[in-house]
């Protein structure tokens, strides 16, 4: 599809082609209720936009008259420039899935830009292989092993502030772990493929339990009124409730002092973590600065368990 070909459609036919590409890209498949629901068309005007997208971008989508949908085609070429930001807020958090196109802010704004990006085509293999509820197989670049080839079951995304992770079923070691989606080589979806009961994201114990946390004002930071109004604290406390799987991530990120006895230093330890225990038997605590685990024959803590709903495309030990 040319650039002139897109000047002559209006900016809602280009939108709704655009949300096209986004679903079939990064979720694998899409419906002409889709459309529909989206934004609000008929389904006669729905059947002629996916006629339109095939016809400008031949080869980028095929029909499954099985499944009643249009799916990822063979010979698939991005139309749109989405920035990897944008896209991910699309899978995360359900927003801007319109043409990617600049828009004047109604107010000055900066915001720090992240130093690490995924490579789209990889971010959409593993979001197909999460919507779809099947193994990917890929190369692995980590500092401890170099480079592996293995095969997971992904079930979700993690942004752990300074990267995104991809949380999955590990075949190599039998175990759930953190994949880094820059590290992530050559995926491949393995549709259809089957996924064992004990890979699913439920067996999946630091994902299912939720640890309870409870955040105050560092003791040895000033003006400990100034915290509190920052982070909107009730009676002096931040009450947090994290999976166990990112509490580490998050901890760290935000420079929560999480030694026993508030012994680190430093103006950006504005919080302390009230109580370390809290963290004991999340593997990632290990992440969480001054954390230092107790010794097991002293604390016993019955694991805490959640109901938790996935999302399709709602983290690194390596």
């Amino acid at each position: 599809m040319s650039n002139e070909e897109l000047a002559d459609l209006t900016q809602p036919q280009r939108d709704r082609l655009a949300f096209v590409e986004l679903r079939v890209r990064f979720i694998g498949e899409i419906r002409r209720q889709d459309l529909v629901s989206r934004f609000g068309i008929q389904s006669a005007a729905a059947t002629r936009d996916l006629a339109l997208y095939k016809d400008l971008a031949p080869g980028n989508i095929d029909y499954d008259s099985k499944g009643k949908s249009y799916v990822l085609g063979s010979d698939f070429r991005s139309v749109f420039d989405f920035p990897p930001e944008r896209v991910l807020s699309w899978l995360t958090q359900g927003f801007g899935d319109g043409e990617p196109v600049r828009l004047k802010a109604w107010v000055a704004c900066e915001s720090p830009s992240r130093l690490t990006r995924p490579e789209l085509d990889t971010l959409a293999s593993v979001t197909r292989a999460i919507h779809q509820a099947c193994p990917l197989r890929i190369e692995y670049h980590s500092i401890s092993s170099g480079r592996t080839e293995r095969e997971i079951v992904p079930f979700a995304l993690i942004d752990n502030g300074l990267r995104w992770h991809v949380r999955a079923f590990d075949r190599k070691t039998q175990d759930f772990r953190d994949f880094v989606i820059t590290r992530i080589k050559h995926p491949v979806v393995l549709k259809g493929a089957t996924v064992q009961p004990h890979e699913a994201s439920d067996q999946d114990i630091q994902w299912t339990r939720i640890v309870e946390l409870e955040l105050v004002p560092h003791p040895d930071q000033p003006r400990p009124e100034i915290t509190v109004m920052d982070y909107s604290m009730q009676d002096g406390v931040l009450r947090m409730k994290l999976r166990a799987a990112t509490a580490g991530y998050i901890l760290r990120q935000w420079s929560v002092d999480c030694s026993p006895d508030h012994s680190l230093r430093g103006p950006e330890y504005r919080l302390w973590l009230k109580d370390s225990l809290a963290l004991y038997g999340a593997k990632n605590a290990v992440l969480a600065p001054g954390y230092e685990a107790p010794d097991a024959t002293q604390v016993r803590i019955e694991p805490i368990k959640a109901n938790v709903r996935i999302t399709s495309a709602s983290t690194s030990k390596d």
